[in-house]
């Protein structure tokens, strides 16, 4: 019997696979077994940490949680309202982010003049039209294909068509940018239309791919942003870009092109990432962001990510301070069933909904109005069984989008049918707007209070503020729930 299982044993492949080689070396074992028990103390100190932090949860009080749904500059806000050298440590990062977002916004216009240039010489192959040399990346499925129908497009000069050849080493520099954010394993498997709408996960440690090749590897959250730039780097992308800024400058500034993206409806300063109006700054070889670029920059992210922050409650100088727990998720609407395993639990939903997009559709499923998407959105969230005792909070985003968009003629009627003949203004519009989301909180969570916030994307300070007064209801209503207030 003995001999049979000690058989067993040998057979076992778990037990062949972590058995010593037969011909190892007595130096080879001593590395062996000195890499074991390395490998066994870093475990046994993960297990002390972890056993610890559990115990601290049921000693102290309870974290605030959040959850923050829809994407949005708020999860950056916050960060450097609570985490300023943690935030201000990533500058780095966020420099190539926003390097890319410069790119993409010039490339996107490039791929319409491809397309008018196309109508107007339809006997040259559109193909080789559309991209301003080998390897460019596609920036949306027109560009990949003839265009269809018929547009006013303004004509073209020869100038435009040597400024976009000009223009063309920035496709080199969105593919190095790429090759920094993306894993390799995405990077491998994407395509160039795939490329057009970079998705990062959360969790994917990109930020730490920048440290490696930006810092050395040197990953100090104390040094200066400065420091982290490898300024010599010959292929930083800081020195392509600096030598087409003029071009990008004329390119942005030519009224035929102006003219150009009103026809195909495209416009780059009502999206999130846009640096256009900065070429001067951001494409300065020195350039670092300012704490404002960084919370305007853009690259889209899925998957849950937890951040923590020790905020500090009660009046200036006051100790008391609350652990918070922020889960920040994809906003996508084919996510929000990812949600759902975070709602248990929650002290508060901050839900961001965008009033500006009234006039566009969802990117993955164009049928749906992305307003009316949010309202769905937020009548799902204020029904939700298990947000029950939940505290709620919406914040009503992008009100400097709509009233450009408003101002410049758009009306909002054409595209929510119920607001009717009203008054095609801002304080009209977002008056009523604020109306509908209230209506359906009252119709699905009648004894709930109603908690809205009006935000922009660039009135950081105004944000901030509201954040802190966020804050401080949340906190209040957490201690008073814990019976520690009245």
């Amino acid at each position: 019997m003995g001999t049979r299982r000690h058989k067993l044993v040998e057979d076992d492949p778990l037990t062949r696979a972590m058995a010593p080689p037969s011909n190892e070396t007595q130096q080879q074992r001593e590395m062996r077994i000195r890499a074991e028990q390395e490998a066994k103390r870093v475990s046994d100190f993960i297990d002390e940490e972890l056993s610890r932090q559990r115990m601290a949860d049921k000693k102290g009080p309870k974290p605030i949680k959040i959850l923050l749904l829809g994407k949005s500059t708020t999860l950056k806000n916050l960060q450097l309202m609570h985490s300023p050298k943690t935030f201000r440590a990533e500058k780095a990062y966020w420099r190539s982010i926003i390097q890319l977002n410069v790119v993409q916004s010039i490339h996107a216009i490039l791929d319409v003049i491809s397309r008018a240039h196309a109508v107007s010489h339809p006997s040259t192959s559109y193909s080789s039209s559309s991209q301003c040399s080998s390897g460019h990346v596609s920036h949306g499925s027109s560009s990949s294909r003839p265009p269809s129908g018929h547009k006013d497009y303004p004509p073209l000069t020869a100038d435009h068509l040597k400024l976009k050849k000009r223009l063309a080493p920035l496709i080199q520099v969105e593919v190095a940018l790429l090759r920094k954010i993306l894993p390799p394993s995405q990077l491998a498997s994407a395509d160039d239309s795939s490329l057009h709408e970079v998705c990062i996960n959360s969790n994917s440690g990109w930020k730490g791919a920048f440290s490696k090749i930006v810092g050395n590897g040197d990953n100090r959250k104390s040094c200066d942003t400065a420091d982290m730039i490898n300024w010599s780097d010959p292929d930083d992308p800081g020195v392509v870009m600096q030598a087409c800024a003029e071009d990008m400058k004329r390119l942005w500034a030519d009224p035929i092109i102006k003219r150009l993206m009103e026809v195909e409806k495209m416009r780059p300063e009502e999206m999130a990432g846009f640096f256009l109006d900065d070429l001067d700054r951001v494409t300065s070889r020195q350039y670092v962001p300012s704490d404002d670029d960084v919370l305007r920059a853009r690259i889209k992210t899925v998957g849950v990510s937890e951040h923590c922050f020790t905020v500090r409650s009660g009046p200036l100088g006051s100790s008391m301070s609350h652990d918070w727990r922020v889960f920040d998720v994809g906003g996508q609407r084919s996510l929000v069933s990812a949600w759902v395993p975070y709602f248990d639990d929650m002290n508060a939903i901050i839900f961001l909904a965008p009033i500006s997009c009234f006039d566009q559709v969802l990117q993955e499923d164009p049928s749906v109005n992305r307003l009316a998407d949010s309202f769905l959105l937020w009548k799902t969230i204020v029904s939700h069984p298990l947000l029950k005792k939940a505290y709620l909070i919406l914040f009503l985003n992008k009100c400097d989008i709509l009233r450009a968009k408003l101002e410049s003629g758009i009306r909002l009627g054409n595209y929510i049918t119920s607001y009717g003949n009203r008054p095609n203004d801002f304080e009209s519009a977002s008056i009523y707007l604020k109306k509908k989301f209230a209506a359906l909180m009252r119709e699905h969570a009648n004894d709930r209070p109603f908690y809205c916030h009006f935000t922009s994307v660039t009135d950081t300070k105004s944000t901030a503020l509201i954040l802190q007064n966020v804050q401080d209801a949340v906190v209040h209503d957490n201690l008073k729930r814990s019976a520690l207030v009245g």
